[in-house]
């Protein structure tokens, strides 16, 4: 940790480089030595690795579920610590001089998927206790690659033909809901459909089992409800706001402002009218699934 924090140091401070910096954090690593790390990175993060403590010993006994809690809490710490220190200098000094901040892009960790048996909900619930708690601002999923023909033998690892890259990509979107969507863990998956449908992105198939939520009428709707309907992401929910302040807004307007309706359709009204009502459900699950391509680069926001 030492040498990687003096790596960070020397690029800063004798080679000039003012661009951005991602530090790791070994597990097990002092607040003392993160502060230091904290003082030449733009972000720190220690890897966390697998879902659950019995899967770290079973494939990463060296590390400590213990250990890596710490050090995600001891940034945490350190970061408000920080950030109160800079609120009273700014305060002080009316905002004048530039002080220093603590790994201003925060701080972040991966998740391997599909290496152990743990279920899509327990990584998510997992990932919101860790924004919820530790104020992350990324969580990364890993689908988990096969090491080869030396490890076929290895009982502890699953015998899998090809990463599970479209499962990593749900992930993603599940993971963009909490972030950006307002959407909690519990929304997203329960104990009776602990997986994320590979078939549809989770904020359509949260939909399709709350049709009771929909319709949503565009020129009534607040900003976090329209974020709700499937096809309508941040920036087309901006746009629904923004026109509708001069004029109602009707079908022919959402298209008009760049709204794609392909998932929409089913779940708004415009002036209350609907384009397609959601009398069969079924029908729209098979219409919407495989929409963005499985197995595919699939597409983060607007769904």
């Amino acid at each position: 940790m030492e040498k990687l924090t003096e790596t960070a140091k020397t690029l800063r401070t004798e080679m000039g480089f003012g661009g951005y910096i991602h530090l790791k954090l070994i597990p097990g690593t002092g607040e003392k030595a993160i502060r230091e790390a904290g003082k030449w990175a733009d972000r720190l993060s220690v890897n966390i690795e697998l879902p659950t403590e019995k899967s770290l010993v079973s494939l990463a006994p060296e590390k400590s579920k213990k250990a890596i809690i710490g050090a995600m809490n001891d940034f945490s710490n350190l970061r408000c610590e920080t950030e109160e220190i800079q609120k009273t200098n700014r305060f002080h000094s009316k905002g004048k001089s530039k002080k220093f901040i603590f790994a201003p892009a925060g701080q972040s960790t991966q998740l391997i998927v599909g290496a152990t048996h743990e279920d899509d909900r327990q990584i998510i619930n997992l990932t919101s206790s860790l924004y919820n708690k530790f104020s992350l601002k990324r969580v990364y999923y890993s689908a988990f690659i096969h090491p080869g023909e030396r490890s076929l033998s290895d009982p502890r690892l699953p015998q899998i033909s090809s990463p599970p890259l479209v499962r990593e990509h749900r992930l993603y979107q599940a993971d963009w809901l909490l972030r950006f969507y307002h959407f909690n863990a519990g929304e997203i998956l329960s104990e009776e459909h602990p997986f994320l449908d590979t078939h549809l992105d989770p904020k359509t198939s949260w939909a399709l089992n709350n049709l009771d939520f929909f319709p949503i009428e565009v020129n009534r709707a607040d900003y976090e409800t329209l974020l709700r309907i499937p096809g309508i992401g941040a920036k087309t929910a901006r746009r629904i706001i923004e026109n509708r302040r001069s004029r109602k807004l009707t079908i022919e307007n959402l298209h008009r402002i760049g709204a794609t309706l392909k998932r929409a359709r089913y779940f708004l009204t415009a002036a209350g009218k609907f384009i397609e009502r959601p009398d069969n459900p079924e029908r729209i699950r098979r219409l919407l699934s495989g929409i963005d391509g499985a197995g595919l680069q699939l597409p983060l926001f607007e769904f």
